[in-house]
């Protein structure tokens, strides 16, 4: 299973995400960094072993224009990125698509449930990023999808079908309402019915995971991945706890 570092990125900075309440969002404190400018805790990731991060652009996600510099200084510290920069129609997905087809480093492109208006909007930026960059991030709060009104009253696993159905074989499940606040992980029944009868789906879990009892309860439902921040700059999830699945390839299981 893949161990997927999140670094929340706000105003420049890394930002500690708390329950998804993004206004109170305060740079990151980290046993792992001496400060929350992106390049230390990129630093911090690449030396602890984890060369594989989940970048939300929170700034992108709420409009902004994408932080191409701030990517360019994360993949320069040796890192993979799995760039989230708010995708919600074409263009942005275009855009997105052109600069990891000139970066080594992008591995992947997250399309967020939450930034897509409704199934045609998925659609649209399914063609464009369709392939091995493509990732679905089924976003929800609380256990209920964090969609716009032009996706009906459909729940978590008839939006996360439409994906599938779509294109997506990569599919990350968050609930933001767990983020932070370490009472573990919340979407587990959920994650299971997603990985029945779908040998082909990776799934990439996150929201509240503590530490390393977490970790070896989603390697042994069948998660590809997960997704974790608090536990690390916290210290509960040590080096020698995040061993087991470095030293592995990403896959179901400790050690696929």
């Amino acid at each position: 299973m893949l161990i997927v570092p999140v670094l929340d990125l706000l105003r420049g900075t890394i930002v500690r995400g708390i329950a998804g309440r993004r206004h109170e969002y305060q740079p990151v404190e980290s046993c792992l960094t001496r400060d929350a400018a992106p390049r230390t805790v990129g630093q911090a990731m690449a030396g602890f072993g984890l060369s594989q991060v989940y970048v939300a652009d929170l700034d992108a996600i709420a409009g902004a224009e994408p932080a191409w510099q701030i990517y360019d200084d994360l993949a320069s510290c040796g890192l993979q990125l799995w760039i989230d920069a708010g995708v919600s129609d074409a263009r942005r997905a275009g855009r997105l698509h052109g600069y990891a087809l000139n970066s080594t480093a992008v591995t992947g492109i997250v399309v967020g449930l939450e930034s897509l208006a409704d199934p045609a909007a998925l659609a649209e930026t399914f063609r464009i990023l369709a392939g091995p960059l493509l990732i679905f991030s089924l976003d929800l709060k609380d256990g209920q999808p964090l969609a716009a009104a032009g996706w009906g009253n459909l729940g978590a696993e008839a939006i996360a079908q439409a994906a599938i159905d779509a294109g997506a074989r990569r599919l990350i499940v968050l609930d933001l309402a767990q983020v932070g606040i370490g009472r573990g992980v919340g979407t587990l029944d959920l994650c299971r019915r997603l990985l029945v009868g779908r040998p082909e789906l990776e799934l990439i879990a996150g929201g509240g995971i503590r530490g390393p009892a977490d970790l070896a309860e989603l390697a042994a439902i069948g998660c590809w991945g997960a997704l974790v921040a608090s536990a690390l700059h916290d210290g509960r999830l040590s080096a020698a706890d995040c061993r087991p699945w470095i030293s592995g390839r990403p896959g179901r299981g400790i050690s696929q």
